[in-house]
């Protein structure tokens, strides 16, 4: 650490007894966060174009959505969330677990707009703590209108107006984002994940947790004293320039 140059010759052998005495706090550590995830899905927002709405799964891992049978052999769409275990610093892209989505046949008026999971992180570093998380995940279910398959993809999305979830540990409050998804443990994240007609593709998903306040906002008694030195020396080295 280099000194300001306030810190004159006269000035500088107090001032570092001073701060000897008062010591600086150690490098702060990484707060270390670890545990298992699990997750289900909650009640659809079906929208305005859904008249009659069919989906299955609410308080499961599996959602399905869509009435498929006017096609032979077909299915309907599904998301298959599975959580799995994690160990993680703040600020640190972490998976929280893996999305699996089907795209199959959604009868125009028969899917939903929208819905959310519930996520259920069960801590066992720094502290046993259950913590419950909700995200509202879009649904995009094309027309199948093109002879471009990706044109014809359907996607899902975490919607940006969904709530930053927060917990507190220890005085500080945290919060928990999800990223997004990736195909590559990862090292790219997407914000939207598309899947082809017909097919059935999973990707994980990525989250962080970020601190973004404290409670502790008092200064350590040593450190006022010490700034408290060094402003009396600095006054009495003033005043004894003045007499002489």
């Amino acid at each position: 650490m280099k000194f300001k140059s306030f810190f004159n010759r006269t000035v500088f052998p107090f001032t570092v007894a001073a701060l000897s005495v008062i010591g600086f706090p150690n490098q702060a550590k990484a707060m270390i966060f670890s545990g298992n995830v699990s997750g289900t899905w909650g009640e659809p927002t079906r929208g305005e174009i859904n008249t009659d709405p069919i989906y299955t799964g609410v308080g499961t891992n599996t959602f399905t959505w869509g009435d498929p049978t006017l096609f032979q052999n077909a299915s309907s769409n599904q998301l298959l969330f599975e959580g799995n275990s994690f160990s993680t610093d703040t600020n640190s892209l972490f998976k929280i677990g893996d999305l699996t989505y089907r795209n199959g046949t959604v009868l125009l008026g028969t899917g939903v707009e929208s819905v959310p999971l519930n996520l259920n992180l069960s801590f066992d570093q720094p502290t046993k703590l259950n913590q419950e998380f909700k995200y509202e995940f879009y649904l995009e279910n094309t027309p199948n209108l093109w002879d471009d398959p990706e044109s014809n993809a359907d996607f899902v999305f975490i919607t940006k107006d969904s709530a930053k979830p927060s917990f507190v540990y220890d005085g500080h409050t945290y919060t928990l984002s999800l990223t997004g998804f990736s195909q590559d443990n990862g090292k790219t994240n997407v914000s939207e994940f598309r899947v082809l007609e017909g097919e059935k593709t999973t990707a994980a998903i990525f989250a962080q947790i970020n601190k973004v306040s404290s409670s502790k906002k008092v200064p350590e008694p040593g450190f006022a004293v010490g700034l408290s030195l060094v402003g009396i020396y600095l006054i009495s080295r003033k005043k004894t320039h003045k007499i002489n």
